[in-house]
């Protein structure tokens, strides 16, 4: 493996963290200096540091010759990488720069976990265990990034609503001095993050159906109840709820707003929690 190739990857990691940081604090600072070139800056370096995140993982896939898909820390940067790529498009067509101040956070603090409980020898690019060579984790990954980076995008417009339910006053008008006022209406964010999860929810279950697949390829069972099997099924299980809810029973506003929230923390579980506290055969991811 060339050498340089390695100091590159070091390189655009670092470049992306930072950019991540960066346009996270120019989103905090475009609640409260509202000006139109505060949040081109936030969206420019976004925009940066996905730019980064590409390179790095098309650089690891360089290196590897094969998707970059074997270990922890692979699975974050693409991970990172379905989340803003989400968010900028959401940003684009919505027009909703105050929902980067909640998302890109999220992306940064991942990458932060990689910095503070990753050593080098986890970060390495090394031989790909023998029940990933499939071609149906590809698809499984894909999917599933595609599902967690839109179900990050909910979880931001959970808290923005929360947050400016409970930021009205009596007669229920937004005080026009909080930089929650620049926040769309309840409704707006209600109606997006239905929308959003209208998308999300099918990615989801072609993620479960097609990490079935390739489970009956690698292990000779499509379903085992290996934990992250479980805790997939759970965070499924809840978002469907969200839209049966919805759909039969009229559920919006507060109650929606408190799902789109735990639906993010059971994916933050299933991501993380499986791996670091209910080891199994996803051991490596």
């Amino acid at each position: 493996m060339s050498e340089s190739f390695k100091n590159w990857e070091i390189i655009l990691f670092y470049l992306v963290i930072t950019a991540y940081l960066a346009g996270t604090i120019a989103y905090w600072l475009t609640n409260v200096i509202k000006k139109d070139w505060m949040g081109s800056l936030a969206t420019g370096l976004t925009i940066v540091g996905l730019a980064g995140n590409t390179a790095a993982i098309i650089l690891r896939m360089v290196i590897t010759q094969r998707p970059p898909l074997s270990n922890g820390y692979e699975f974050i940067m693409t991970f990172c990488w379905g989340i803003v790529a989400v968010y900028l498009f959401s940003e684009f067509k919505y027009k909703l720069k105050a929902l980067g101040s909640f998302v890109l956070p999220i992306p940064f603090l991942l990458l932060v976990f990689i910095v503070m409980k990753m050593g080098p020898e986890e970060r390495v690019a090394g031989a790909i265990p023998p029940a990933l060579k499939s071609q149906w984790l590809t698809f499984h990954v894909i999917t599933a990034m595609l599902a967690y980076g839109a179900f990050a995008i909910t979880f931001g417009l959970g808290m923005m609503y929360l947050l400016k339910l409970r930021a009205d006053d009596e007669s229920g008008n937004l005080k026009a001095t909080s930089w929650i006022s620049r926040f769309p209406s309840l409704p707006v964010l209600d109606e997006l993050a239905y929308k959003i999860i209208g998308f999300a929810f099918p990615m989801l279950t072609l993620c479960i159906l097609t990490g079935a697949i390739w489970a009956n390829y690698a292990w000779g069972t499509y379903w085992s109840w290996d934990p992250k099997e479980t805790w997939s099924l759970i965070t499924w299980i809840i978002y469907a709820g969200y839209l049966h809810a919805r759909l039969m029973y009229g559920w919006k506003g507060k109650r929606a707003a408190w799902m789109e929230v735990l639906g993010f923390v059971a994916v933050l579980f299933t991501f993380f929690g499986v791996n670091y506290f209910l080891p199994g055969l996803h051991s490596y991811a």
